[in-house]
């Protein structure tokens, strides 16, 4: 009844979804621990990979569509200002859909992971296996001369963007570098002026780039012996880390220290969060 109503949660708990709850107390015990020295160990594996794949994608993209990338939207964007200016409607229209394909790819995302907060579970490696068979449905498509096939690898690499970042809390993007180097020059910047440098932090943002550039790397060999048969590897590439990741689900992936986007740490999924006053003692 009334008493009920009038009992509160500690101020610790903050209750965000039926079931979940968040000690809000966690960012003042660590508020002075980097974000990145607390992500699990394997993060760096993993993004390392997804920039390898985004890179091989994106090269085919520049050698097969007309030296358009597909793995990130400044240039596309770019190309788009300018055919407007010239009235190349046709070609307008095609960048748009490019456009709009990463975006659907994002929307998808944020309908299999609809939480921002990170929770390990099949989403994820199901996301990678549709990403797989986006750039399968690709390569299939540019065989055949369809433009479809553009529009799906840039699902594709939104799907891919948009999950990473869910998973990650909007600190890993694996398809683009410029926020990577925008935050690798300020780390430099910030180390001119006497502020010491984050080393796991630094590791991550420079195997992005590493994993970007071999990427490109492979994916341009591959292309010139491929053609768009190139695509294929980074699919398969996807489908081994949906593998590796479902696989470790079942064996039961450390989490390391469970940190959640935003800096939160999981304190509890079962059950009704407690209320009343805080146990003394």
């Amino acid at each position: 009844g009334g008493a009920k109503r009038g009992r509160i949660m500690p101020q610790s708990l903050v209750r965000v979804t039926p079931g979940l709850c968040y000690d809000v107390s966690f960012t003042s015990r660590h508020k002075d621990k980097p974000l990145f020295t607390r992500l699990p160990r394997w993060v760096e594996v993993g993004a390392f990979l997804l920039a390898f794949l985004a890179g091989s994608v994106n090269a085919v993209g520049l050698l097969g569509f007309s030296h358009q990338s597909v793995s990130h939207l400044t240039g596309t964007t770019s190309l788009l200002g300018l055919a407007l200016a010239d009235l190349a409607l046709t070609q307008a229209g095609h960048l748009l859909l490019t456009l709009i394909s990463f975006l659907a790819g994002a929307a998808l995302s944020g309908v299999l992971i609809p939480s921002s907060a990170l929770k390990l579970g099949r989403h994820y490696g199901f996301s990678l296996l549709i990403e797989a068979a986006l750039l399968v449905m690709a390569m299939l498509t540019l065989q055949q001369g369809s433009d479809l096939g553009v529009y799906l690898a840039s699902m594709a690499c939104g799907l891919q963007n948009a999950m990473v970042t869910t998973y990650s809390g909007s600190i890993i993007r694996t398809t683009h570098l410029s926020g990577i180097f925008t935050d690798l020059g300020i780390m430099l910047g910030n180390r001119l002026r006497g502020v010491p440098i984050n080393g796991r932090r630094l590791l991550l943002f420079l195997l992005l780039i590493g994993g970007f550039v071999c990427g490109g790397l492979v994916g341009t060999l591959l292309f010139r012996g491929l053609h768009f048969n190139a695509l294929i590897m980074p699919a398969g590439l996807a489908v081994f880390l949906a593998v590796v990741y479902c696989g470790g689900m079942r064996g039961g992936i450390d989490e390391g220290s469970g940190i959640l986007p935003g800096g939160f740490a999981a304190l509890s999924r079962a059950g009704p969060a407690r209320t009343g006053p805080p146990r003394q003692g």
